[in-house]
């Protein structure tokens, strides 16, 4: 087993998100956010996505949910730097609003997020089924995944690790081994700790979360794995669906696949399932994945 050099985890990595989270407010629509001290050379993109959708969301009445976000990355951010978020109150009408941030740092836009707002209403309703999968407290914990993955290990020691995974099927790096497969990736993933009562907050934590394994299902499909084989990855646009209430610290389904992959790019799709099979939430993302030689 590789050693993890004791990554900071449970109820103190989530209270460091939670902290994380927690924008400073330094003009009316202006927002300052900090990244954690690590040794990642860029702002992971969850965080960012998760603060810009801090600051959109306290600019809006809380009897407004968030239902969709849009967002684009545009350049890699600087961790050792703040970040400001600057808000556009696009739009408040009878029953949405809209928000459009800006993410700024030494002037100059690393990312850019629009998100809705909506009263709660009634209305139809439909959803696909959840997808089968054991039980999340019957799986191997991510550190019993690794194993003898050095350059694994090497990438989950940089960062805190708030959000506990718990992997259905192999991670990519096991996955490998037997090469290129098809169909879900399938993982659980929770806060590992409590949170507090704001569903704005657990919002922003499934943001954080979302862009941790999606772009899993397209390297399955090649049998690659971020580490182990030779790539250049990035998130290059993300959206999501926020469809039924839910809580990010509770266990919930990250069901993904790929459909398609070219021109350097890969896109995902997934969707958030509550343990009961309830659709919580909807994903895309594309993302960069280049094979260097």
């Amino acid at each position: 087993m590789v050693d993890l050099a004791e990554p900071l985890v449970g109820q103190e990595a989530v209270d460091g998100l939670i902290r994380l989270l927690d924008l400073e407010r330094i003009e009316h629509d202006i927002f300052r956010g900090v990244s954690p001290k690590s040794r990642w050379q860029r702002v992971f993109g969850g965080q960012v996505a998760g603060q810009a959708l801090v600051a959109a969301g306290r600019t809006v009445d809380p009897d407004r949910r968030v239902h969709s976000l849009h967002s684009y990355f545009v350049r890699a951010g600087n961790p050792t730097i703040p970040i400001v978020y600057e808000v556009d109150r696009v739009r408040d009408g009878r029953s949405f609003s809209t928000r459009r941030v800006i993410a700024v740092q030494d002037g100059q836009t690393i990312f850019s997020l629009s998100a809705s707002f909506q009263l709660v209403q009634d209305g139809i309703e439909h959803q696909e089924p959840m997808p089968d999968a054991p039980a999340p407290d019957t799986l191997p914990l991510l550190d019993d995944r690794i194993g003898d993955a050095a350059e694994v290990a090497a990438f989950y020691r940089v960062l805190p690790r708030p959000i506990d995974i718990r992997y259905v099927d192999d991670p990519p790096w096991q996955q490998r081994a037997h090469g290129p497969r098809t169909g879900l990736s399938r993982v659980w993933m929770k806060a590992d700790g409590t949170l507090p009562d704001d569903p704005l907050l657990h919002v922003c934590v499934l943001t954080f979360a979302s862009d941790m394994t999606l772009l899993d299902s397209v390297l399955a499909r090649h049998g690659l794995a971020n580490g182990p084989d030779k790539l250049t990855m990035a998130s290059l646009d993300h959206a999501m669906w926020f469809e039924r209430p839910f809580r990010a610290d509770d266990w919930l389904l990250y069901a993904s696949t790929s459909p398609s992959a070219s021109g350097g790019r890969g896109l995902a799709t997934g969707r958030f399932f509550t343990r009961d099979g309830t659709m919580a939430a909807s994903v895309v993302q594309e993302g960069m994945i280049r094979v260097r030689s």
